[in-house]
């Protein structure tokens, strides 16, 4: 279990399968998101029952609310290579009810720690629609860096949107 002030990141229960199904099914929570392709409850239960457990090369936590134990989102690392030590993060929290709350920051501070620490992560690594500033100033505050541009790569609502890939190093972790 990893700790931070407002969130317990924690390996996912089956149990969780339906939050996340639910989360998944929510076109304001996957607005920024690649939301592949629709999925029965009952699938999402096999997937998640069936999920490999967690191994150095792609490490999934719940993030949960420290003040009442609720699954409020998603954090991941994945694509970690010890020849590199590099690492691409992806977060996501379900419940609206806790965003602008600094939930996502504290997740985020957490999970780079776990890497950095645990891992031994050189650099962790994320792209984020250029058009998601909410996140974007989540990834700035905990001190990601823009390190480059995809043009035109994310799709919603017959738009193309750009996204910006950012990068962080251990000492640059706010």
């Amino acid at each position: 279990m990893v700790l931070g002030e407002l969130v317990r990141l924690r390996p996912l229960e089956p149990d969780d399968a339906e939050a996340l199904w639910r989360w998944n099914h929510d076109p304001d929570v996957m607005r920024w998101m690649s939301d592949g392709y629709g999925q029965s409850l009952s699938d999402a239960r096999k997937q998640l029952a069936e999920r490999p457990r967690n191994a150095y090369g792609d490490v999934l936590y719940g993030v949960e609310a420290r003040a009442d134990g609720r699954l409020v989102g998603l954090v991941r690392l994945r694509d970690a290579e010890p020849e590199t030590g590099c690492a691409e993060l992806d977060l996501y929290l379900g419940e609206k009810d806790v965003w602008g709350r600094g939930y996502a920051t504290d997740a985020m501070r957490a999970m780079c720690r776990y890497g950095f620490e645990k891992m031994r992560l050189h650099k962790i690594t994320l792209t984020v629609v250029t058009e998601n500033h909410a996140a974007y100033r989540v990834y700035r505050k905990v001190g990601f860096v823009e390190e480059g541009r995809l043009r035109k790569v994310f799709r919603r609502d017959g738009e193309w949107y750009d996204m910006f890939t950012m990068g962080l190093f251990a000492d640059e972790l706010r």
